[in-house]
């Protein structure tokens, strides 16, 4: 008997042409008489997708599957395909521990007015979007002020995405069961600016600073989870505070933080 029998399935941007791991994942599911939603916005795009039926929220669907990871390394991903007839139907039937992990919080303030409002569960980043130029953000926590950063931009991240783009900049790895908001500057211009991590619980502020010169018109750019584009002005405001929220992942076992680093970052190879 199925634990989740209602599954929303949804595919990574790009893997569209990859129709036989579709295919494969969507007999697994029709073997275990599992009721599938397909991703309204991407069904059309994929052929063996057509006649499915689609999920328009979270209360449609019990679980989201997702084919193709979730993102370039990888580090949520729970199955590979060629193991994924085996697994598949033992998670779904109950086999499985339930993972959570912490989100943030976003808004994007200009003046009074909210320009955005949402959640990220890897990172916000705030950098300049259409020219190679360093931009000034004035930096508070809990109200306090910590420094301007005078970078390419400012990546705000949770435990989960300390090993996506922060990493990748320089930021440090951070357990998910740590309740902690980490703050990496991008190519920072000063040496001494480097990552800070803080209590989740702390919110941080993020102001874009005025410019002066001819380029105080290029657009900066809020970015959350890579997903979501937002354009700033001079003077607005950006803050992030780790809300309470979680977002629940089925996991075959528990606690595979450090085997998923040594498999995905191949250390000791």
């Amino acid at each position: 008997m199925l634990v989740y029998p209602r599954i929303g399935v949804t595919v990574k941007s790009g893997l569209e042409e990859k129709s036989h791991a579709i295919a494969e994942i969507l007999a697994i599911l029709r073997s275990i008489n599992a009721q599938i939603f397909f991703d309204a916005e991407r069904k059309n795009d994929i052929p063996e997708t057509a006649n499915l039926p689609s999920y328009t929220s979270a209360g449609d669907i019990d679980l989201l599957l997702v084919i193709g990871g979730d993102g370039t390394i990888g580090f949520l991903a729970e199955i590979e395909l060629h193991e994924a007839a085996k697994i598949l139907p033992s998670l779904l039937s109950g086999s499985g521990v339930i993972e959570e992990r912490s989100i943030l919080s976003i808004e994007a303030l200009r003046g009074q007015e909210k320009v955005f409002t949402g959640y990220a569960l890897n990172e916000a980043v705030i950098a300049q979007g259409t020219i190679a130029r360093l931009v000034d953000l004035h930096t508070k926590v809990k109200g306090e002020n910590l420094t301007t950063f005078h970078a390419d931009g400012l990546i705000i991240s949770t435990p989960t995405g300390s090993t996506a783009y922060s990493l990748a900049a320089g930021g440090p790895i951070v357990h998910p069961k740590l309740a902690a908001t980490i703050l990496t500057p991008i190519n920072p211009h000063s040496f001494s600016q480097k990552p800070v991590v803080i209590p989740s619980e702390y919110e941080v502020e993020i102001t874009v600073a005025s410019k002066t010169n001819k380029f105080q018109d290029v657009q900066v750019i809020l970015t959350i989870d890579g997903q979501v584009y937002v354009p700033l002005q001079s003077g607005d405001t950006v803050t992030a505070c780790g809300c309470g929220k979680t977002v629940r992942f089925l996991r075959r076992k528990q606690d595979t933080f450090f085997g998923t680093l040594r498999e995905k970052l191949k250390w000791g190879e």
